[in-house]
């Protein structure tokens, strides 16, 4: 459901968080993660036959799918039904990482995550630093940082696409808090340039 008051910005905003789970600043951390956690060794097998499910030489039980389970975990337990959307985006990130690896070798895969980090971060850190005038918020709280902001994008376009809320007046109770927390930030910067 699209708002009329939607701006340019949050409609670009909008738009780019459709893909933003995986190629976003703390989505691409999570995928870069579960690359590099690939190449661990296989903790199991799963227990059905080979062929019974698509892409099954890529379900390779290692600690990828450990931190992938984990995440779609606590998405669940936040939010039953948009967790469990971030949930299977998590487990549909952990059979991409792995068929990543299989496909790179870890030689490639580590210039690929360091890569894609130097060309997420850099402009986020710029972004900050140039045009908020602040450093990121990471030592803040890691976990809304690592774990919070992806389920919070996939809330965001659950919101503006089909107007989704876990419980009602989720939307507005943000948008407050979001504005307070926007006021607050602007008198401490007045305090520090008087």
């Amino acid at each position: 459901m699209w708002r009329n008051n939607l701006h340019s910005t949050e409609l670009i905003t909008v738009i780019l968080s459709i893909f933003s789970f995986i190629p976003s600043l703390r989505g691409q951390f999570f995928f870069s993660f579960l690359l590099l956690t690939a190449f661990t060794p296989a903790l199991g097998l799963l227990p059905f036959p080979p062929g019974t499910f698509p892409f099954q030489e890529y379900m390779i039980l290692n600690l990828s799918f450990v931190v992938a389970v984990v995440y779609a975990f606590v998405y669940i337990m936040l939010d039953k039904k948009a967790g469990t959307l971030a949930g299977a985006l998590c487990l549909l990130c952990w059979v991409g990482s792995n068929a990543l690896a299989q496909s790179l070798g870890f030689s490639l895969a580590w210039k690929v995550v360091l890569v894609s980090e130097l060309i997420f971060v850099t402009p986020a850190v710029i972004g900050h630093g140039v045009f908020e005038k602040r450093t990121a918020a990471v030592l803040d709280n890691l976990i809304e940082v690592f774990v919070m902001e992806q389920f919070f994008v996939v809330l965001e376009v659950l919101q503006n696409f089909f107007g989704y809320e876990p419980y009602p007046g989720f939307q507005k109770a943000v948008q407050a808090r979001v504005q307070a927390n926007i006021k607050e930030w602007t008198v401490k910067k007045q305090e520090k340039s008087a």
